[in-house]
């Protein structure tokens, strides 16, 4: 199995009832095609760099899973036919990274030399794009 994350971005104006149904359903499609599902993270609703269908903002998601290519197939077809979901991308991880958000940032703040090689770790691991929707 590879390791692979994506993040897709739906409606901001979404309900609560409506978010976890499309969560369920990423997380239903995965365990249906025997993919390991190890985290979902909603980092919030942020303004886009340009408006999607005259959305200005989004609501963005990280998904990290393991899988195989059957698995990114079907998981970006569903993403592609639900009107909920405005963009989404999928990248192979060729090492364990930390999500953006976390460490990082903080570690390279410290100042410290092992913070510094941590970060130029995770900033250098490289990555494949699949697809875009």
């Amino acid at each position: 199995m590879r390791m692979y994350e994506t993040i897709y971005i739906v409606q901001p104006d979404l309900g609560d009832e409506e978010l976890k149904g499309l969560s369920t359903k990423v997380q239903e499609i995965i365990a249906s095609m025997n993919g390991d599902f190890k985290r979902l993270e909603d980092w919030g609703v942020r303004k886009l760099a340009y408006p999607i269908n005259k959305n200005p903002r989004g609501r963005y998601f990280y998904l990290r899973f393991d899988g195989d290519s059957a698995l990114i197939a079907e998981l970006e077809r569903r993403l592609r036919l639900d009107d909920k979901v405005i963009r989404y991308q999928s990248v192979k991880l060729e090492t364990e990274v930390v999500a953006p958000a976390a460490a990082p940032v903080k570690a390279a703040e410290e100042g410290t030399e092992e913070a510094a090689e941590a970060t130029a770790e995770v900033t250098a691991a490289p990555a494949e794009t699949t697809t875009e929707g």
